[in-house]
């Protein structure tokens, strides 16, 4: 069990960097609807690699955690994946930490501890029945199909909120990721019989099929809005989908007296509070913040004295300046 935590805390932190590196590589290219070609763009930026190579590694620990642990137990642990995104922001030192960001992190760390001692993962069986595999695979797919067909409306409505239309695509990429960890759980019950069990599985071309489509799905939500947006749906969706899979497929037992339940659901609440408290926070919010505002110019203007290129106090015939056609101010043009 000890192994099955770390390796999973392995895990989380892989994924957060991931998160922000691929935010990083696909903040500037926004696809209105479903591309498939977005990723063969986003191969060509290094920011974009550095986060596949961070989620190689993240899949590396899990499947390594899921060896030793649980689905029900290893998964909610890489909730604390905000966490960590959290963390590297702060690292960074782009925004202050507030009072409320430390609050929400420890309420969504101990909502996480809580949660595992009151249910006590365990047991459960090493393979599930095809036709359980058939209805969970069906399910998962149904789930996303209607989020991507939220998202398309979102995407042609001229007024939606980019943030709403990368929540959605984060929901759905949560609920995929799910579905991939119990394929994992599947395929590392294989490892100890070598590579030629490992490469026999059905679930090793499962995960790779999969892995492709959520691959492209966290794409869409990194591109379509605001990391604070799709955040929560690959954070929190992700460990509830893989715990209901774990149950459902594996026969993995949780405690469900009335005062387990209880316990279980407070503590959920309090990390889904704790994770949508952190995904509001300036350290999150302030990765998608614009690098100039049209105020910053007019006060820019005003203070030295000068009109607005273009505006009531332009003289006809004055030439624009080079900050003007690189979309600067006379401010941030000097330094």
């Amino acid at each position: 069990m000890d192994k099955a935590i770390l390796l999973a805390i392995a895990a989380s932190v892989c994924t957060a960097t991931a998160s922000l590196c691929q935010r990083k590589g696909a903040r500037d290219d926004q696809a209105a609807g479903f591309d498939v070609r977005l990723l063969i763009r986003l191969a060509r930026r290094p920011a974009w690699l550095g986060g596949i190579a961070a989620m190689i590694g993240g899949f590396a620990f899990q499947i390594t955690a899921l060896r030793y642990g649980d689905l029900s137990q290893v998964q909610p642990i890489l909730a604390a994946e905000l966490l960590f995104v959290f963390g590297w922001l702060a690292i960074a030192g782009t925004r202050r930490v507030t009072g409320r960001d430390l609050l929400a992190a420890a309420a969504m760390s101990a909502g996480i501890g809580v949660f595992l001692r009151v249910a006590a993962p365990s047991g459960g069986r090493l393979h599930a029945p095809g036709s359980s595999w058939l209805l969970a695979g069906l399910v998962t797919a149904g789930l996303v199909a209607a989020a991507l067909a939220v998202a398309s409306g979102l995407g042609r409505r001229p007024g939606a909120s980019r943030s709403g239309r990368a929540a959605v695509l984060g929901a759905a990429t949560g609920i995929s990721w799910g579905f991939m960890a119990a394929v994992i759980k599947e395929l590392s019950s294989r490892l100890g019989g070598g590579p030629g069990a490992v490469f026999s599985a059905w679930s090793l071309y499962v995960l790779l099929a999969a892995g492709a489509v959520t691959m492209l799905l966290a794409a869409h939500a990194l591109a379509a809005g605001p990391l604070a947006a799709s955040q929560p749906g690959f954070t929190i969706l992700d460990p509830l989908a893989a715990s209901l899979l774990g149950v459902f497929l594996f026969g993995e037992h949780i405690r469900t007296g009335p005062a387990a339940l209880a316990g279980e659901a407070v503590a959920l609440a309090v990390v889904i509070a704790g994770a949508a408290a952190l995904s509001r926070s300036s350290l999150i919010a302030g990765q998608d913040a614009p690098a100039s505002r049209p105020h910053q110019a007019v006060t820019a203007s005003a203070a030295s004295g000068h009109p607005p290129v273009g505006g009531p106090g332009a003289r006809a015939g004055t030439p624009r300046p080079a900050w003007a056609d690189q979309d600067l101010d006379p401010a941030r043009a000097a330094a």
